[in-house]
């Protein structure tokens, strides 16, 4: 059986497009044009992530192109990054990063709030590793249904008491539990570990207690 993928280490990317601090506007549009990504690491020295150059600190260049008398409203990031020509004047600095053994929820989490696409994947020097992306964490829902119930199955009903007569079936991702569970106290507890199961869509619980036969 395969493990289910818990870590961004199991889903990023390792080849990551990065450029230098002194990479010239026109190169950073040209690499993301080529390699169809919408953000990148800006490293120094030996691969150290600096910063985060995206489209977004690549627009106001063309946002601000004429001068209609609305700039002196506007942020001055905003007014500097539309004069900037090299990465380290467009980057968004310090780079939202994530270690490679973080949970996948921990990095989807970062995206969420941070609202960012990408997040650069460092090591403990902050050197790049890789970079992970909201694609990269939707992979784990391309798991097969009969991966998913066979790990459910070994990791999840078989550590867990009184559960010998629950069966699992999943279909498009989504899990029923059917069968006996004997203690219904104990019904929250398979429920939570397989939604906690890796590409799980939804959970659904069709559990009842066996029949007592009068002696």
């Amino acid at each position: 059986m395969t493990a289910s993928p818990h870590t961004v280490s199991d889903v990023m990317t390792r080849t990551a497009v990065a450029v230098g601090s002194r990479a010239s506007y026109k190169e950073i549009v040209e690499l993301m044009d080529q390699w169809k990504i919408s953000a990148m690491p800006v490293l120094a020295g030996e691969g150290r992530v600096i910063g985060v150059v995206s489209e977004a600190d690549l627009l106001p260049k063309e946002e601000y192109r004429v001068d209609d008398g609305s700039l002196r409203d506007r942020p001055l990031a905003d007014l500097t990054k539309a004069g900037a020509v090299y990465a380290e004047d467009l980057m968004s600095s310090p780079a939202v990063t994530v270690h490679a053994d973080s949970t996948i929820a921990e990095a989807a989490r970062i995206m969420a709030r941070r609202h960012v696409k990408r997040l650069p994947v460092v090591d403990g020097l902050g050197l790049l590793d890789g970079v992970v992306s909201r694609s990269d964490l939707l992979k784990v829902f391309l798991r097969s249904d009969e991966d998913m119930a066979a790990e459910i199955r070994a990791t999840v009903l078989a550590d867990l008491p009184g559960t010998a007569g629950v069966d699992v079936v999943v279909e498009d991702g989504v899990v029923t539990l059917g069968g006996e569970l004997r203690d219904r106290a104990l019904l929250p507890l398979p429920a939570r570990a397989v939604r906690a199961v890796e590409g799980v869509v939804d959970i659904r619980v069709d559990l009842h207690r066996p029949e007592v036969v009068a002696r």
